[in-house]
């Protein structure tokens, strides 16, 4: 063989080689690409989403209470009302803990439960950080999305509450109301604390999901070619959340813990999930996949027509009835053959209602 001339099958095999490896590199930078457009649109959408109207809404009169001072589990300073019962001749039913919404304070706590406090509640609100009469927290902007700092507060609200109900000879057990955030911050502050005896939450979400559900739909406007947007598998989506949390923890220099993996690991106690039907800003699916993963007992009441946290103004008689009963049953142990959630009652209503309408009824919620 000459020295001067390329053996053909070698020639052909360093081109295979070379396309190949061409191949993947183009393929690697395709998807950084994709990747990269991904989790710029998720930091403009954690950094820049509007808020519900039903947020703006003040539609409520305060409950009066005592102001209180109490600092969160990283030393920032907060403030919060013990709203005691309406009727202090009444012996107290329990105390619930109301945990606000993004842009809401804690007198907030009167849209939702002024119909427990007027059952004999005991109510302890408080405003999160950057919030109300609570501190600031220079080089912290608080966002819709419950974070480590949201969380912190909530821890410092249930200790602070804990060492009120010890210094008052009162059982150390307590419920949990918490709506959109403070939902959020709620299940996760009260994962791994058996003092927690029964959660309400409304319009309850995880932040990851959430994004995920928005990417996907907004997907088809920012991709120009359709199979970037059409065919992405399941892992594509676990690693793109899992790249978009780390993304936007070092931009916003705080950490936003898994509302998911928190109700699925937490110590198993009732929960009643409440969402709306026509929620625009939290899709209904959030609860319903947060609710398959809970442990029992576990509720959800998908109400129609309901946008983000509306349904306590479009059904106040049912959200009255249904919170005061999920508390009275879990937390203040009432014996009440009426109470909707007293075991075996849930059939006794449909058969009820079938009787009333004269077919069988297909339950919408659980």
């Amino acid at each position: 063989m000459s020295c001067g001339h390329t053996d053909p099958l070698w020639y052909d095999i360093g081109l295979y080689r070379a396309s190949v490896v061409a191949t993947v590199l183009l393929v690697a930078l395709v998807f950084l690409v994709v990747l990269g457009k991904y989790i710029r649109i998720a930091i403009n959408i954690m950094q820049e989403s509007p808020l519900p109207l039903a947020m703006k809404v003040r539609d409520f009169r305060p409950i009066p209470g005592d102001d209180v001072e109490f600092l969160a589990t990283d030393g920032l300073r907060l403030v919060g009302t013990i709203c005691r019962r309406s009727d202090p001749r009444e012996p107290s039913r329990g105390v619930i803990l109301f945990a606000p919404e993004y842009k809401n304070d804690r007198e907030s706590c009167a849209r939702y439960c002024r119909a427990l406090w007027e059952s004999g509640y005991d109510l302890f609100t408080f405003d999160f950080r950057n919030h109300g009469d609570s501190a600031e927290e220079i080089g912290y902007t608080p966002r819709q999305w419950a974070s480590d700092r949201e969380v912190a507060d909530m821890t410092g609200a249930m200790v602070f509450l804990e060492d009120w109900l010890r210094r008052h000879g009162r059982p150390v057990e307590y419920g949990i109301f918490g709506i959109s955030r403070g939902a959020c911050a709620g299940i996760v502050a009260a994962a791994q604390r058996p003092t927690v005896k029964a959660i309400v939450t409304d319009g309850l979400f995880c932040a990851d999901r959430v994004l995920e559900y928005y990417l996907r739909r907004w997907a088809e406007v920012f991709a120009t070619v359709e199979i970037v947007y059409r065919n992405h598998p399941p892992e594509f989506w676990s690693f793109m959340r899992w790249c978009i949390v780390s993304a936007c923890e070092r931009k916003f220099k705080c950490k936003f813990p898994a509302v998911h993996k928190a109700i699925a690991r937490m110590m198993p106690r009732p929960v009643l999930l409440i969402h709306g039907e026509r929620d625009s800003y939290i899709p209904e699916e959030q609860s319903r996949q947060l609710y398959a993963i809970a442990s029992q007992p576990r509720y959800l009441w998908i109400v129609p027509r309901a946008k983000h946290n509306q349904a306590v103004i479009l059904q106040p008689e049912e959200y009255a009835s249904r919170t005061v009963d999920f508390f009275d049953r879990f937390l203040a142990r009432k014996d009440d053959p009426d109470n909707s959630y007293r075991v075996g009652r849930l059939a006794e209503m449909m058969r009820e209602h079938e009787e009333a309408a004269g077919r069988t009824l297909v339950p919408s919620s659980i």
